[in-house]
């Protein structure tokens, strides 16, 4: 089972966040906090830690110690001493957390804005682009595979060193490097587009808004 958890920004409960749950993590990540000039690129940061810390002691029964992650050479964060595999997004004023004790999973969320989508084309594979174009809704339809594109990316683990038009979605599946990836939507706010990637179907979601 795959466990979801999500928030949304307050900048009513801001200054209770950054007395009550930043203290609870590594100096060098609070200072890092400390230095966004805009509450809200704070709080998205902070939230993400928060939802995955929060998961990891309800869903899995651990509390790690530190809170420390360490980061890949693709700069992707981990444990070095727990097991959980977990991916965190952010866009807008959502913050989703996935976590997995079993396969590495990608997720990516993003707010549906009022972008110029042919700016895009170039990412987008001659039969994506060509279902985006003939959508009756363009942008619904880019976003939708934008977060797919993203959520594999992340899944894999290599970042944006993999061309975007490198590999094609297709029926909720792709491939990059011989290695299958499958996607699943997520539903958490109609404003939004969400999905999460893993090398396996991923049966039963579970999901949890957070209030903070």
């Amino acid at each position: 089972m795959i466990h979801i958890y999500y928030s949304y920004l307050s900048e009513e409960n801001h200054q209770s966040l950054l007395q009550n749950d930043l203290p609870q993590f590594p100096l060098d990540y609070q200072e890092k906090i400390k230095r966004y000039r805009r509450w809200q690129d704070a709080q998205l940061s902070l939230l993400g830690r928060i939802l995955l810390f929060k998961g990891i002691e309800e869903t899995y029964k651990k509390k790690p110690g530190a809170k420390q992650l360490l980061q890949t050479f693709y700069n992707k964060p981990y444990f070095e001493d727990n097991r959980v595999l977990f991916n965190i997004s952010h866009s807008g004023e959502i913050v989703v957390c996935a976590l997995s004790d079993q396969h590495e999973v990608g997720i990516d969320v993003e707010i549906i804005t009022d972008i110029e989508t042919a700016d895009f084309k170039p990412q987008m594979t001659d039969i994506e682009w060509t279902k985006i174009a003939r959508s009756q809704n363009k942008k619904e339809a880019f976003f939708e595979y934008w977060t797919q594109k993203e959520a594999v990316l992340k899944a894999q683990g290599h970042g944006l060193i993999v061309p975007l038009k490198s590999f094609e979605v297709l029926d909720n599946t792709t491939e990059i490097n011989g290695e299958k990836y499958y996607l699943s939507e997520v539903k958490i706010d109609e404003k939004y587009k969400c999905h999460i990637s893993l090398k396996t179907d991923a049966g039963e979601i579970y999901l949890k808004r957070v209030i903070i």
